[in-house]
């Protein structure tokens, strides 16, 4: 049994495009730390790590195992749906607006919304790597650094 990463994957931490999406995590936390004054988690808000490892940790894992792992590669059988527009590909944007699309259930819909633009991002990282990794790697990273500070997790 192989047991070594895919080739590809192996270069994942000499791209920079992937050091610069990691980035961005750190710039959005603070743009919304300083554009929306009076929501971060404050000190007096003890961190329940349970819930930080279910938020950072399991549901990026299942979301990106469901949406990049099952439904992005599903859609991309399908040959219209492989075009590319701004370099995402078609199945891309459809998974992200179905990933979108459900957080409404627990997210207002202008959150719900933001959510689509870091879709885009681990959907590129999904094609560009043929693998989750990527996806489930940034989309961890996102999560523990928005909901550290902006939940009382």
């Amino acid at each position: 049994m192989n047991t070594n990463p895919p080739k590809q994957l192996k270069n994942l931490s000499r791209d920079r495009l992937f050091w610069l999406a990691l980035l961005a995590g750190p710039a959005v936390w603070l743009s919304l730390f300083l554009w929306l004054p009076g929501t971060s988690a404050g000190e007096n808000s003890p961190v329940q790590w349970w819930r930080l490892l279910l938020l950072a940790g399991l549901y990026p894992l299942l979301e990106e195992w469901l949406f990049r792992g099952l439904l992005q590669p599903q859609l991309l059988t399908y040959r219209p749906l492989r075009t590319r527009l701004v370099g995402l590909t078609g199945a891309n944007l459809l998974t992200s607006l179905l990933f979108g699309a459900v957080h409404l259930i627990t997210q207002p819909p202008l959150w719900a919304a933001a959510v689509i633009v870091p879709s885009l991002v681990f959907g590129a990282f999904r094609d560009r790597y043929q693998s989750v990794v990527p996806a489930i790697i940034l989309h961890s990273f996102y999560n523990l650094g928005y909901f550290l500070i902006f939940w009382p997790v």
